[in-house]
């Protein structure tokens, strides 16, 4: 090989060693392909949540009161002018036509996985009040009291509470549900009569009594995820009250201070039905079923 050859080859080898690295700098510069954004999980309404809610109750039928009398005579509301003629008998006692009601939730819910099915558990408790009052209007079945002077009073509620089971549909972020259980609702009855003037009473008597009733509920609802862990829901339920009753009993006496015989006289008192409708906004803050 000449020197001419000799020389032009070993320029073109170190021009080659110049352009490799630059070249691989060239291929390290090049633009790379983004990473596929893996898409969100789908939303889910597993979790624990505690929320408050308000609202309004109200019945469509009164308590009833029977006057039951005692060993000797057939009514207390007859009393001895009225011994041949009184009988037992009911009188209503008509109870406000609303009550605010307003309370906290607890609960949890478990969705499955893939299904818009729904299973949740959940506790309810607040405030809720029915007063009424009203004379007994009778001496016995269908015979009118001249002077009605036998006050019969009820009351429901100061509080109640509710532990129920729920099954839910779900719309992604939206549910609509069903639920039941147990509410226990707090009833208390009362009757006095401490006229002794202007015809009225020939014997005064003062009974009162109080109770938690235990009874079934059900009803059901919306609710509306508007974020990862909030919610808003309105709500009906029907508390089963009616049928549950409760007895109150207490001595009679004479203006004089002389017991009247026979022994106490009692009273019945019956409870109507109960409707709740409400709002609320529940926050979820974990799950009891896993991550």
């Amino acid at each position: 090989m000449s020197k001419r050859a000799l020389h032009l080859a070993s320029a073109a080898l170190f021009a080659l060693a110049l352009a490799v690295p630059a070249g691989a700098a060239d291929l390290g510069r090049m633009p790379t392909k983004a990473p596929v954004m893996a898409p969100p999980p789908p939303f889910t309404w597993t979790g624990c949540y505690i929320g408050g809610f308000v609202g309004g109750a109200f019945t469509n039928d009164d308590p009833f009161f029977t006057d039951l009398g005692n060993g000797l005579f057939p009514a207390f509301s007859g009393g001895i002018r009225g011994a041949g003629v009184a009988g037992v008998h009911s009188f209503a006692v008509p109870l406000d036509d609303s009550s605010i009601i307003a309370g906290g939730t607890l609960g949890c819910n478990w969705q499955f996985a893939g299904s818009p099915f729904v299973l949740g558990i959940e506790g309810e408790g607040g405030y809720l009040k029915l007063n009424g009052a009203a004379f007994d209007p009778f001496l016995g079945p269908g015979i009118l009291s001249p002077v009605p002077d036998v006050l019969g009073a009820a009351r429901i509620g100061d509080w109640y509470a509710m532990a129920t089971g729920r099954v839910g549909y779900a719309f992604d972020r939206w549910m609509v549900y069903v639920k039941g259980g147990a509410a226990f609702v707090r009833v208390q009855a009362s009757v006095v009569d401490t006229c002794t003037t202007g015809g009225c009473g020939n014997w005064l008597i003062t009974t009162g009594d109080h109770d938690t009733a235990t009874v079934g509920t059900i009803g059901g609802g919306v609710e509306w995820a508007f974020a990862p862990n909030w919610s808003i829901k309105a709500e009906y339920m029907f508390i089963g009250l009616g049928g549950h009753n409760l007895t109150t009993c207490g001595t009679a006496t004479l203006a004089s201070g002389a017991i009247v015989p026979g022994g106490d006289f009692c009273f019945n008192h019956d409870f109507p039905d109960i409707h709740t409708v409400k709002v609320g906004v529940n926050w979820r803050f974990g799950s009891l079923f896993g991550p």
